[in-house]
């Protein structure tokens, strides 16, 4: 071979090269490059004998644009256009908003609209903008999200956590506000609770999901609906009432599936409904007033997230509140952290709900 084309064929080695013969990801190979983030001996071993044999030559231009200090943090929300979680984490983003000002730093906010596709462009977006990303994921496995993440920023979850990260993480504890919502009924009680959600995380199914009170590190819960099933379940179990799976429905998150599904769970026989999902109480609400069934007489019911409108209702309606505002100022601080000790130990922090009751139980 020529020296021209030998000069080529190595200015022409990628990452991706790199990756592919080491069989490790891009986002790997960065973190060995760059020494950002803890990276296995084995594995770092492998890539540095990979980038030798390549005789791989980083593109110092991009190096330095991608250490440039932008002193802005990215969030990436996902709302749905029917979906009423916009207060929530509207209230996360004040949250951050916040805390990040006190210290110096913007916020740019941006939203995948629950899907997966679209947020994998918004982080690619964020690439050269910001200094770290808080982000509520789609994407319910991290090999996506940490292969398009292949740059020196930072990342904290909230909200959810997709299967495989293992980072910084702010999340609420939904087992907890479940447990003590469906216990209050229990006492009030009601023996025939319904439960209605929309869907579950990709590794979780209402039939396959076992009663388990290892909750804490377990795996699984990707997503809060799954700890809220979960939840339902394990106090059940523990007040010795049978789980009876003709009583939990899963739909869209929307006003409709709320209306159709409450339907459908009254018509089962159920005395109460837990239902985990805001819009969805809404349509379930709906449904019952034009029964004209009477509440807590006629049918008891607790609903997921404090919204002015479960205040307002005659009679108001009991709520499992998530501490939005503090989620947000708390995932800040992990990134205000990690930008500052970028090696030091990952936090996870769980955040505890308030069970309003009102009249509706």
């Amino acid at each position: 071979m020529k020296f021209g084309e030998d000069m080529k064929r190595i200015k022409n080695v990628r990452i991706k090269d790199v990756a592919e013969k080491a069989e490790v990801s891009t986002a790997t190979v960065s973190h060995v490059i760059n020494g950002n983030k803890y990276v296995s001996e084995k594995i770092k071993n492998k890539v540095n004998t990979v980038l030798r044999e390549l005789n791989y030559q980083p593109n110092s231009a991009a190096r330095s644009l991608r250490s440039t200090k932008t002193n802005t943090i990215g969030l990436i929300i996902p709302i749905n256009s029917e979906d009423t979680s916009k207060s929530f984490f509207m209230s996360i983003a004040e949250g951050i908003e916040e805390k990040l000002k006190s210290k110096g730093y913007n916020l740019i906010l941006s939203n995948s609209k629950e899907d997966s596709e679209q947020e994998l462009n918004l982080i690619k977006m964020f690439k050269t903008k910001v200094d770290g990303l808080i982000l509520a994921p789609t994407n319910e496995n991290f090999k996506a999200i940490n292969e398009t993440i292949d740059h020196n920023f930072q990342t904290v979850m909230i909200d959810r956590l997709p299967v495989g990260y293992k980072g910084d993480y702010v999340l609420v504890d939904n087992f907890q506000g479940t447990y003590e919502g469906i216990n209050e009924l229990i006492k009030s009680g009601f023996k025939k609770i319904g439960f209605l959600s929309s869907g579950l995380g990709v590794n979780t199914s209402s039939d396959k999901f076992e009663v388990n009170k290892e909750r804490s590190n377990n795996r699984m819960y990707i997503n809060p609906n799954n700890e809220r099933f979960q939840a339902y379940k394990v106090a059940l179990s523990d007040n010795k009432l049978n789980f009876n799976p003709n009583y939990v429905l899963f739909g869209e998150s929307s006003f409709q599936s709320g209306y159709d599904l409450a339907k459908q769970l009254i018509s089962k026989g159920v005395d109460a409904i837990f239902i985990a999902n805001n819009i969805m109480a809404m349509g379930s609400v709906k449904f019952i007033q034009e029964q004209k069934l009477i509440i807590p007489d006629g049918i008891g019911m607790i609903g997921y997230d404090n919204y002015d409108w479960t205040e307002i209702i005659s009679p108001p309606l009991s709520a499992i509140k998530q501490p939005a505002f503090e989620i947000g100022v708390q995932a800040s601080e992990l990134m205000l952290n990690r930008i500052q000790n970028p090696t030091a130990g990952f936090q996870h922090i769980k955040l505890k709900t308030e069970n309003l009751k009102r009249s509706s139980y």
